[in-house]
C-alpha cells in the first residue's frame, strides 16, 4: 500500500471543519465524472498530469477499465489551496449507468454538496434528472459543470451565440428541476448561473475549464475560447485554465463546510431531538461528543474483511474503541480506522465528526446502519432509512457447476447482497431454486462475474426474467385461519393499499426499523391517518405491505402477536397466485380465538393459520401481477421519430413526451421492462443505430387482462408450480 506523503497534512485539517468539503460527481452514463477526476488528482500529485483525462483512476477495477463505465463507488481525501488557505476535498466519484442508481443514492448520504456533470452535446439525460432529484432529495447542494465543450467547436462546428444558447438552456433545466423539486428552504438559494460562479464549463479530456469570475480574472472572453481551439492551442489553454482550478475553485466557494450544511441536512435524514445531548453534539459537528456515524457503503475484502465506510456526524472515531451497531443490536470494536485514497486505505489513528472514514471490525455493519458510542447505545435514535430510486426487476436463477462448490455460492450470494443491497439473494426453499435480482442485464451480468472471479464459484446461470408482484383488486373476507392442532382460529380481511402508504413504504419513510412512535408521526402527518388507525399497524413489510389489528379485547393475543406478524411476512413474500412477492395489501385481522395454553399457540401452530387465512383472502380479491414499467429516452434525428414511436408501441410502451433538443429530437416514454429484453438490437435495426437511449425503472403497473394468465402460468413453470393458480377454495376453511 503506497504512503501518500499529504496524509499528515489532510489529517490536521480534518478538525478544522470550515476547510473541509465532502463532495460526489453525479451524473448520467459516459458524460466524463471519471475523467473530470482524473484532472482533480494529477492537481494533487496523485497522478502524472500526462496521464490525466485518459488513466481514469478511480476506475480501479479490471471490469471498469475493460468497459470504461463506472461501476463501484471510489473516495479520495484530496488536499487543495485556495487564495493561500488549505482544504481538504473528500470526494466520491459515482457510477452513471442506472444498474448503479444505488451506489449514488448511499453515496449521498456521506455528502454535503455535489457537482453534477452534463455533456454540453447530449444535455440533461433521462439519468441526470434523476441524479439529481436524489441530491435534493437528501439536501446535498448541487453546482453545475458542464463537459465536453470542446466537441461543439470541434464535431459541431457551432458558432459562439449557438453555443451560448445550448449551455443556457442547460442551466435553466438545471434551476427547472431545483425549482421544482427542492423545499421552499432551497429553491432559490441553490439555483445556479454564470456570475456568481456555481456553473464550470470545459473539457475534462483536454484538461481545461473554467467559471465567469475565473475567465474575467484572466483577461479573457468566451470568444477568446473558441479563437484557441480554432487556432489549436489546446496546450495554451489548458495552462491558462487548467480544468482542476475551475473546479475546485467552485467547490470552496460554492459548496457548503460540514458546519454549514450538516444541521441542515439532520433535519431530513435524522428525526432525533435536537436539543438532546447527541442532538446538540451533531448539529455543532462537536469532535468531543458522543460519537454517531452513519454508514454507506459496505466492502468486502478478501484478506481485511467488511470494511464499512461512513460519515462521521458527532465525536471522533478512534482505532481500538468500542462501538455499538443499533440495527444489529450488536457491540464491537473498531480493530482499524483509515481514510481512502482511491483502491488503497491509508491507515489513521482517529478521525473527527465531519469526515468520511473506512472501519474495519464490524461484521454485521451495513448501508444506513447507525454507529455509536455503547454508553449511548438507548439514547440514539437512527438515522433515516436510506431511499432508493429502483427496485430490482430482473432475476437470474443461478447453480453451481459443481455440486460441491453450493455452500460457497449460498456465501458469496450472501457477500454480494451485503456489499451492495440492490443485489436481493434468495433461496426458493419450495423449489430450490438461488435467485439473484437486481437492478438490469448490466447489474446481474457484474454480480455475475464477481461471483466467478473474486469468489471462485463457476456458476451457470440462467436468462434473466422479470420481476414481478403479485396484487389484489377488491377488499374482501373476513377469512378465517385454523392452526395445525385445531385449537387457535383467526380472522383477517384484505384490500388494496393507499398509494400514499404505499409511496411511503417504498421511499423509506415508513419502514419495520421504525419506532412506534416514529411510525405513528409518519402515518398521521403524511399518510393522512387517524391517531387511531396509525396505533392499530402491527406490522409493515417492506415490499408496501401492512399488517392492522382491527380487534378489541383479545385474551392471549398480545402474546402471539409477533407470531401473527411472522406469519403475515411469510404470507406476503411469496404469494398464493405466482409465486411473487405481494406488493400493496392492507392484511387486517379482525378477530382471533386463542387457546389457553402456550403450549398449543406457539409460532408452528399461528403462522401457517396466519398464511392460510391470508392466501383465501388474497385469491378470492380478484389477484392480478404487476410488472415493472421503465421510464425510456432516446435521442435521435429527427427523420428517425416514427420509427421509434412505433416501435415503442409495439412493445406495449407509450409515448410522453417529444422535445427538440437543437439539431435531435428526444421522446420520452414508458415501457414494460418485458419488452425491453433484446431492445437493443431492435432500437438498432429500427434507426440505423442512430438512436442513443436510457431507460430506468418509474413505477409497477397491472399486467394487462389480455395477457394476464399466460404471464402467471410462464412464472408458475420458472419457478417449478403447477401452471394453473390455486383457488380460494383450497385455503378457506369451514367452522
Amino acid at each position: 500500500m503506497p504512503k501518500y506523503k499529504q496524509t499528515e497534512e489532510i489529517l490536521k485539517l480534518m478538525r478544522d471543519k470550515e476547510r473541509i468539503r465532502n463532495i460526489g460527481i453525479i451524473a448520467h452514463i459516459d458524460h466524463g465524472k471519471t475523467t473530470m477526476s482524473d484532472s482533480l488528482l494529477a492537481q494533487a500529485g496523485l497522478m502524472a498530469p500526462s496521464r490525466a483525462g485518459e488513466m481514469r483512476a478511480l476506475d480501479y477495477l479490471e471490469e471498469e477499465q475493460r468497459r470504461g463505465i463506472t461501476i463501484k463507488t471510489a473516495n479520495i481525501s484530496l488536499l487543495y489551496e485556495e487564495d493561500g488557505k488549505p482544504y481538504v476535498i473528500n470526494l466520491i466519484d459515482t457510477p452513471g449507468h442506472v444498474d448503479f442508481s444505488g451506489k449514488v443514492t448511499r453515496a449521498l448520504r456521506a455528502l454535503d454538496g455535489c457537482i453534477l456533470l452534463v455533456d454540453a452535446v447530449e444535455e440533461f439525460q433521462i439519468m441526470t434528472e434523476v441524479r439529481l432529484k436524489a441530491a435534493l432529495e437528501e439536501r446535498v447542494k448541487p453546482v453545475l459543470y458542464i463537459n465536453k465543450f470542446d466537441r461543439l467547436i470541434k464535431e459541431l462546428k457551432m458558432e459562439p451565440n449557438a453555443i451560448m444558447q445550448k449551455l443556457l438552456r442547460i442551466i435553466n433545466q438545471f434551476n427547472s428541476i431545483v425549482q421544482t423539486y427542492g423545499i421552499d428552504e432551497i429553491k432559490n438559494k441553490w439555483t445556479v448561473n454564470f456570475a456568481n460562479g456555481n456553473v464550470a464549463i470545459g473539457s475534462a479530456m483536454d484538461l481545461w475549464g473554467f467559471t465567469l469570475p475565473m475567465l474575467q480574472r484572466k483577461g479573457l472572453k468566451f470568444n477568446d475560447i473558441v479563437q484557441y481551439y480554432s487556432e489549436g492551442k489546446i496546450e495554451e489553454l489548458r495552462n491558462i485554465l487548467p480544468l482542476h482550478e475551475a473546479i475546485l475553485e467552485m467547490v470552496v466557494h460554492h459548496i457548503p463546510n460540514p458546519v454549514e450544511a450538516q444541521p441542515f441536512r439532520l433535519k431530513q435524514i435524522w428525526r432525533g431531538d435536537p436539543e438532546s445531548e447527541v442532538g446538540k453534539a451533531m448539529y455543532t459537528l462537536d469532535d468531543n461528543g458522543p460519537l454517531v456515524i452513519c454508514i454507506t457503503n459496505v466492502i468486502i475484502d478478501p484478506q481485511a474483511g467488511v470494511i464499512n465506510t461512513g460519515r462521521v456526524f458527532s465525536g471522533t472515531i478512534r482505532k481500538g474503541e468500542d462501538v455499538y451497531l443499533l440495527m444489529a443490536n450488536k457491540e464491537y470494536k473498531a480493530q482499524q480506522v483509515s481514510i481512502y485514497m482511491g483502491q488503497y486505505r491509508e491507515i489513521v489513528d482517529e478521525i473527527p465528526a465531519g469526515n468520511i472514514v473506512a472501519l474495519l471490525g464490524l461484521d454485521q455493519g451495513r448501508a444506513g446502519e447507525t454507529i455509536v458510542n455503547i454508553a449511548y447505545k438507548e439514547k440514539v435514535v437512527g438515522f433515516e432509512q436510506i431511499k432508493y430510486i429502483s427496485d430490482p426487476v430482473l432475476t437470474v436463477a443461478l447453480e453451481p457447476k459443481r455440486p460441491v462448490d453450493l455452500p460457497k455460492l449460498i456465501d458469496a450470494m450472501n457477500k454480494l447482497s451485503i456489499q451492495d443491497p440492490n443485489l436481493i439473494a434468495t433461496i426458493n426453499q419450495e423449489t430450490g431454486e438461488y435467485l439473484l435480482s437486481g437492478m438490469g442485464e448490466l447489474h446481474l451480468e457484474i454480480a455475475i462475474k464477481d461471483l466467478i472471479k473474486e469468489y471462485k464459484v463457476d456458476v451457470v446461470a440462467s436468462e434473466p426474467t422479470v420481476v414481478y408482484r403479485e396484487s389484489i383488486r377488491t377488499e374482501t373476507g373476513p377469512f378465517m385461519g385454523k392452526s395445525p392442532n385445531k385449537h387457535n382460529r383467526l380472522w383477517f380481511t384484505v384490500k388494496p393499499l393507499d398509494k400514499k402508504i404505499i409511496d411511503l413504504i417504498r421511499e423509506g419513510e415508513l419502514n419495520e426499523a421504525l419506532s412506534r412512535r416514529r411510525r405513528l408521526e409518519v402515518l398521521m402527518e403524511k399518510g393522512g391517518w387517524s391517531s387511531r388507525d396509525a396505533r392499530e399497524v402491527m406490522a409493515v413489510d417492506q415490499n408496501a405491505n401492512l399488517l392492522i389489528d382491527a380487534t378489541v379485547g383479545i385474551q392471549y393475543l398480545r402474546e402471539v402477536k409477533d407470531h401473527i406478524a411472522s406469519g403475515f411476512h411469510w404470507s406476503v413474500e411469496s404469494g398464493p397466485f405466482s409465486g411473487e412477492i405481494v406488493r400493496g395489501t392492507q392484511v387486517t385481522l379482525t378477530d382471533a380465538q386463542l387457546h389457553e395454553d402456550p403450549v398449543h399457540r406457539g409460532p408452528a401452530q399461528i403462522m401457517p393459520a396466519t398464511r392460510g387465512a391470508i392466501f383465501a383472502a388474497i385469491l378470492s380479491a380478484q389477484p392480478t401481477l404487476l410488472e415493472p414499467i421503465y421510464k425510456i429516452q432516446v435521442t435521435i434525428p429527427p427523420e428517425e421519430l416514427g420509427n421509434v414511436t412505433s416501435l415503442v408501441s409495439r412493445k406495449r410502451g407509450s409515448v410522453h413526451s417529444v422535445e427538440q433538443k437543437g439539431p435531435v429530437v428526444a421522446v420520452t416514454g414508458f415501457i414494460p421492462v418485458s419488452e425491453t429484453l433484446g431492445l437493443a438490437q431492435e432500437m438498432r435495426a429500427a434507426t440505423s443505430g442512430r438512436a442513443f437511449w436510457q431507460s430506468t425503472f418509474d413505477h409497477w403497473a397491472p399486467v394487462p387482462d389480455s395477457i394476464l394468465m399466460d404471464v402467471v402460468q410462464k412464472v408458475r413453470k420458472r419457478k417449478g408450480l403447477s401452471p394453473t393458480p390455486p383457488s380460494a377454495d383450497e385455503y378457506i376453511v369451514k367452522e
